[in-house]
Formats: C-alpha cells, sequence, structure tokens
C-alpha cells in the first residue's frame, strides 16, 4: 500500500515495506518477474492538515515530505523501480483520476444529490460513512454532526452483491473478509410501504420480519430522516435531533440504552389492516440502515418493547410462543386476520405475496452499505472535473481539457465551503456545451479515490495517451501480493475493488479483483504498549539507521515476532541482532576445501536452513523464524569452521538473509564466492540431505493456531502432548479451562479442546 506522505516515515512504515522487499526478493531469485513499484498518496487530509500545522503551503510540505520517504527508502535499502514513481497529487496522475470520474460519471456511477451527511467540524468536511468511527471523525477525533448538503457520490451500492459474491474468489484474512461482509450487510426481507395520508407521502420500510406486521402499534423516522422537520418542526424536534447528532450508532442501537423519542403528532396507515399509527421520531433508528424509518413492533422487538413501555404504547402479541414479552421466537400466528393459526415461517411469504398482489409491499434485499459520498469541502484535493451551467446543468469537462489543475490557492483553511471557491478567476470559466458563463465545480474528491487505481498506474506510468495500456495492465494485474494495514479493510479496500469491477465493467480492464493476495501486519508496540507521541515511546527508524544499520533495524522489525501479529520493540533486542551480523561477517574468514562426496552435519544444516526458510517465507511470511533458522546456521558455522564445507555454509547463510539485510548479506556473499548474491538463484534443498532432527508441531486451542513450536524428530504422542502443553502461548489461552480432549496429530499438530 502506498503511503500518505505527512512528516517522515514511522517505525510502520519500516515494517511495512520491509516485509514486501523481503517478499520481491525471494520471488526474483526464485525466477519470477516481480513489480515492486512506489508512489505516495499526497492529496487529502493528512497531507492538508500536517501543513495547516507547519505553516507550509500543502503542496511544499508534501513535496517535502516525499523526499523525505524517497531517501529514508533509498538508506533502507527498499528494492523499488523508482521509474515508476507519482504522487497522486501531481497533474500527470490526477489528470488520469480526473479521466476515470468522468468515464464513471457517464455511466451514471457518479451523481450529485441533496443528503444528510457527516460533518466534521473540526476538519470543516463531509465525511463518508465509513469515515466515522463511533460518532467520531476518524482524523481528528472530533464529534461528527449532520447537515444536509448537495453531495457527489459513486454509486458503489449496485456491485453490493458483487461486492459480496466475489470476496470467495480472493485469497484474504478471514477477519477481513468478515469486516466486509458485515460492512456490505446484505439482508433479505420485504419492502412494505406505509402512507401519511395528511401529508399524501409513502415511507418505505424495509423488515427481515413482515410475519409481524400485524403487531406493529408505532412508526419511529430515524433524526436524520429528511421529512422529521416537513412533518413537525417545533422547537422540542430540533432540539431531539441536535442531541441525536452527538451520539455514535453504537451508542443510539445498544440494547441497554434508554429508549428516547418526541411524537410528531402525525400518523401513518399499516397496509396490512388499516390501522393508524402514531409517528415519532427516535435515535434509536439509524438512517443507514434500511430507509431510515421502521414499523414498531414492541411485543417481538427489544428496542421497540422498550420505547413501548416508555411512551404507554399498545404491545400486541402477534406470534404464539413464550410466557413473557417481547418474544423474538418462531410459532403459531394470533391477531393476524387471515393469517391466523399459520406458522410464521410460512406466514412470512404468505404476506410478502399479498402485500405485493396489493401494491403495497414486495420481497426486498437490502444492504447495509451506503453509496460512497466522496465530495470534499478542502483545497488539497483533485479537482471535480465539471462545470455548472445555467442552461446546461451539470457538464462534464472535455478530456482533451484534463486535468483541471488545482489553483494555488494560499489561504486554504477549511471554512465549511470549499477554498476553491474564493478562487475567482479559476472558478469562472465558459460551459463545454453552450459556451455561456458557467463554474466550476469546488468541491474537490475524496483521497481514496486516488488511491483506488494507484497499482494501475504503476504498471504504466508514463503513459501520456491514456491512464494505462490494456496489454501491459492485463499482464501485471491483479496484484499478487498485497501488503497494508488492516485499517484499510473497510475504507481503501473496498474502493478498490469497486473500482476495478466498475472499470472492467467499461471494457477498461479483465479482470474483477484487484489483489489477488492480502497480507495485513500486525502493530509494533514498545514495552508492550501502543506507540505514541503522548507517551514518549515511539521509535524513529532513521535514528535506528544511523546507530545500528539499515540492515540491522529492518532484520529487528522482521525478527521480533511473525509479521501478522506485531511484535514489541527493544533497544536490547536489536544490539543481539548487530552481535549475530557480526557473526556472520567474521565468518567469511573461514575457507574450506568442500569434498562432494562427504556430506558432514554442517552441510545438512545449511540445507535444513534452505529447506525452512523456502518454506517459512515463500509460503507464510514467516520472517521471524526464517531469521532465527539463520541464526541457528550461523552458530553451527562456528562451531565447525574447519569443516570442509564451511564456505558453501556461509555463502547459503549470505544467500538466505538477503532478503532481510541486503547489504551484508551481499557483502559477505561475494567475499566468499566472488559473484553478486542478487544474480544468484535461490538456493535450493537437497532432499537426500533433509534427514530433520526435529519438525514444526502446530499447537492449537480450539482450533485457533497459537504457536509453532521445534519439536525432536522421534517425539512420540505423549512427548508431543506434553512439549504442546509447555508453550507459553499456550499457557496463556488455556488459562486453568476445563480441558475436554487433546486432540493429536502425530507429525503435525496438537489440538487442545477447553470449554
Amino acid at each position: 500500500m502506498l503511503p500518505y506522505p505527512s512528516g517522515e516515515p514511522h517505525i510502520g512504515h519500516l515494517k511495512n515495506y520491509s516485509i514486501g522487499d523481503a517478499i520481491a526478493h525471494f520471488h526474483r531469485r526464485t525466477g519470477r518477474r516481480v513489480l515492486h513499484p512506489m508512489g505516495y498518496d499526497a492529496f487529502g487530509l493528512p497531507a492538508e492538515n500536517h501543513a495547516i500545522k507547519t505553516g507550509q503551503h500543502p503542496r511544499d510540505s508534501t513535496e517535502a515530505s516525499i523526499a523525505e520517504f524517497r531517501s529514508q527508502f533509498k538508506r533502507w535499502g527498499i528494492s523499488i523501480d523508482w521509474d515508476r514513481e507519482f504522487g497522486t497529487h501531481e497533474p500527470r496522475y490526477y489528470r488520469w483520476t480526473q479521466w476515470i470520474f468522468l468515464r464513471l460519471f457517464e455511466k451514471g456511477l457518479a451523481y450529485r444529490r441533496d443528503a444528510a451527511v457527516n460533518w466534521c467540524p473540526q476538519d470543516a468536511t463531509v465525511l463518508a460513512n465509513e469515515q466515522v468511527i463511533d460518532g467520531r471523525c476518524e482524523r481528528c477525533g472530533s464529534q461528527v454532526e449532520v447537515r444536509q448538503l448537495e453531495q457527489w457520490f459513486f454509486r458503489i451500492t449496485d456491485y453490493a452483491d458483487r461486492l459480496l459474491d466475489d470476496l470467495e474468489t480472493i485469497d484474504w484474512p478471514a477477519h477481513v473478509v468478515s469486516m466486509q461482509e458485515n460492512w456490505i450487510g446484505r439482508s433479505e426481507g420485504a419492502e412494505v410501504v406505509f402512507r401519511c395520508e395528511e401529508f399524501g407521502i409513502d415511507y418505505p420500510v424495509f423488515t427481515t420480519r413482515p410475519d409481524t406486521l400485524f403487531g406493529a402499534t408505532f412508526f419511529v423516522l430515524a433524526p436524520e430522516h429528511p421529512d422529521v422537520l416537513k412533518l413537525n418542526d417545533s422547537q422540542e424536534v430540533r432540539d431531539y435531533i441536535a442531541r441525536a447528532a452527538g451520539a455514535s450508532a453504537e451508542e443510539r442501537g445498544a440494547e441497554d440504552k434508554e429508549k428516547t423519542g418526541v411524537s410528531l403528532g402525525r400518523t401513518v396507515t399499516n397496509p396490512v389492516n388499516g390501522e393508524e399509527l402514531p409517528m415519532y421520531v427516535a435515535d434509536y433508528v439509524l438512517m443507514e440502515y434500511g430507509t431510515g424509518a421502521i414499523m414498531a413492533v414492541p411485543a417481538h422487538d427489544e428496542r421497540d418493547h422498550a420505547f413501548a413501555g416508555k411512551f404507554e404504547l399498545e404491545i400486541r402479541r402477534v406470534i404464539d410462543g413464550g410466557e413473557e414479552l417481547p418474544y423474538t421466537g418462531d410459532g403459531a400466528m394470533v391477531n393476524s386476520g387471515r393469517f391466523d393459526g399459520m406458522h410464521n415461517r410460512e406466514a412470512f411469504d404468505a404476506i410478502v405475496a399479498w402485500l405485493e398482489s396489493e401494491v403495497k409491499g414486495k420481497p426486498a434485499i437490502n444492504y447495509r452499505l451506503r453509496d460512497w459520498l466522496l465530495s470534499r469541502q478542502r483545497y488539497w484535493g483533485c479537482p471535480i472535473p465539471v462545470v455548472h451551467c445555467e442552461t446546461c446543468g451539470i457538464v462534464a469537462v472535455p478530456d482533451d481539457q484534463l486535468p483541471v489543475e488545482l489553483p494555488d490557492v494560499r489561504d486554504y483553511a477549511p471554512k465549511g465551503k470549499s477554498p476553491l471557491a474564493a478562487a475567482e478567476d479559476w472558478v469562472g470559466t465558459d460551459c463545454p456545451s453552450c459556451g455561456a458563463p458557467a463554474r466550476r465545480e469546488t468541491d474537490t474528491m475524496d483521497t481514496f479515490v486516488d488511491s483506488s487505481w494507484y497499482f494501475l498506474r504503476y504498471c504504466d506510468a508514463d503513459n501520456e495517451e491514456a491512464p494505462w495500456d490494456r496489454a501491459v495492465v492485463d499482464g501485471w494485474m491483479p496484484v499478487d501480493q498485497y501488503i497494508g494495514g488492516v485499517e484499510h479493510a473497510i475504507l481503501h479496500l473496498m474502493y478498490a475493488r469497486f473500482f476495478t469491477k466498475a472499470l472492467a465493467d467499461l471494457g477498461l480492464l479483465r479482470f474483477q479483483e484487484p489483489f489477488a493476495r492480502l497480507f495485513t501486519q500486525g502493530m509494533v508496540t514498545r514495552d508492550g504498549a501502543k506507540m505514541s507521541k503522548s507517551k514518549g515511546n515511539t521509535v524513529s527508524p532513521s535514528d535506528y539507521v544511523d546507530r545500528y544499520g539499515a540492515d540491522a533495524a529492518r532484520s529487528y522489525i522482521l525478527f521480533v515476532g511473525h509479521p501478522a501479529e506485531g511484535g514489541d520493540w527493544s533497544d536490547q533486542g536489536i544490539t543481539g541482532i548487530v552481535n549475530f551480523f557480526d557473526r556472520l561477517y567474521r565468518a567469511a574468514d573461514f575457507v574450506g576445501d568442500a569434498d562432494p562426496a562427504e556430506p558432514t552435519d554442517l552441510l545438512r544444516k545449511a540445507h535444513w536452513a534452505i529447506d525452512k526458510v523456502t518454506r517459512d517465507l515463500g509460503e507464510r511470511f514467516a520472517t521471524h523464524t526464517s531469521i532465527s533458522a539463520v541464526m541457528e546456521l550461523v552458530n553451527e558455522i562456528h562451531r565447525n569452521r574447519e569443516d570442509p564445507h564451511v564456505s558453501f555454509a556461509v555463502a547459503t547463510a549470505a544467500s538466505l538473509l538477503f532478503p532481510f539485510a541486503p547489504h551484508l548479506s551481499s557483502e559477505v556473499y561475494e567475499r566468499v564466492s566472488g559473484e553478486r548474491v542478487w544474480e544468484q538463484p535461490w538456493p535450493a534443498a537437497d532432499p537426500n540431505l533433509l534427514t530433520a532432527e526435529t519438525f514444526e508441531l502446530v499447537v492449537q486451542v480450539n482450533g485457533k493456531v497459537r504457536d509453532r513450536i521445534e519439536v525432536p524428530a522421534g517425539a512420540d504422542r505423549d512427548e508431543q502432548e506434553r512439549l504442546a502443553r509447555q508453550s507459553p502461548k499456550v499457557e496463556a489461552h488455556l488459562n486453568g479451562g476445563d480441558l475436554a480432549r487433546t486432540v493429536v496429530v502425530p507429525g503435525k499438530l496438537v489440538n487442545f479442546v477447553v470449554r
């Protein structure tokens, strides 16, 4: 994943790009063509807020940060193809971002409408739903407000089913797949229409329980619903809406939260029995789910029941079963007219069919996913390439006039409307359609638009005629291995998948998924705590590179634990890596004359290391055990420095360490062999020399992997179980629990089943 260039690289960057570099080196030397490029996600709030803090223009601070990132990456020895480098803020890049926007606009996938939006008062901009965490801005932490504004959207909901179904076609971590599935949130039910006769307004409601329709006794709108103030614009209602805006969706929807609301003094008609239901506004109803309106069935829903109890509303049972209400199980229908006596699951389909025949409802599928709100009222972003003409309406800027360049605005601080509106010379233009005076769009694009296609540009970065050549992109894509933080599971990864599918539908790509395989790295801590400037426990990569060298910093960050699980940084630990490097460097002075007919223990150890690193690095990204294996080999070399195969063993150690410590390894390899290690193929283990003394035993607790331990090759079942039980990681998860049984698969795994 490309970095945000604000400030200088931090320890997370060192880890992320060291992982990627190790994998790139491994695949190059196993015979593959590898594209390992670099770019910078340069537009957006991180860069703009950094500029505001430092008093610089965003362009200046961004360029300075990019220069620092480039310098650091080169110092670290990351094997980047620098000929393909770009920043998303460069006109040569965002020309094509605008071009893609126009293709989506032409197909109706980009549109503009009034909407209730999330507004961050601190950053003075609109946020997408995915950028609001617990009711607060994911960037600055400010409480988010709700406003009605005209905004640009991408129609990502058109792709909800494909985004969900195609998760089965990619090799991603299960927890990331689950996060996307939950965010898309597909559920099946019915859309039922309730009518407010007084205003002549139909209110569709999505429900997964049409079998409870006869039990609806009141009707609730979300505070953000656009019709609330049409129905009742009293001060009491206005005050309630304002209070609701200060709470997160999780807080508002909590089962145990005290229910609040205000009567709207209006009614809607229940389509199944003609009853008039009183209307309320209540914050436990969320605008982002369904239609922002619900039929309330207090006898069969916990939150409706609590609300009805507080406001003394009727509670009517319509499904028989259970002593107490609310009852959420199955049973025979009661108080439900012609459907009485039917099992509620049968009545589900029967009621929906009746509603459809009466044109009062229909089967429906609902999604939690909402269209992607891409408008931003900020300066530092890609201009939206349309103009507003009084005669022609919204008109696309012609392709030959792209890019619409971002003007040089000096007063770019957020003011609640886009700073671009003040650039009158830039805003005023002619309509491309009729030639009359027109005004440019002053909102800029969400920075996630820029990062939703950058990987395609890497393939053909210098193309001036098109965003990419189809044959070139089809040759490289999809990305075989994508590496980055799990915090992008919903935003970037969802948006990039949508863009890829939409572009494929436009005939611009042949594939449907951008990232065939995903790896998410764990967090690096220090002294067991998350790093933060306020705690004073951050690690500056440049400080450690200055003190110990890039190889030590890279290798240590990959040695402290499996990269997916994170690890704890220790200054004492990195000195251990330095000592290991010193032992390898000194081992280059050991010279032996190998007799190929006489294998030795050292030769076997070298082939053991080749086999282990190849499997650990190539199959499961286990950089920590890969480096540990080379350490074992180096220790064996020092114990057998007179061995005839010592030169081979030293060259093997350097060759295997090269993906992690390229500078030291290159020097050691050349001293021993006279060759450049990066030009050599990855070493291959001789199976005849792999009579292993140990094997790796996978240890699980309730089916989840908790450790991997080395066990003597001759260990029987009892010994494997005993050694597995001694693992500190396993002990922590057993934690005195009731051990129901132990499953041993000899030579492979031990699974402890705990109740």
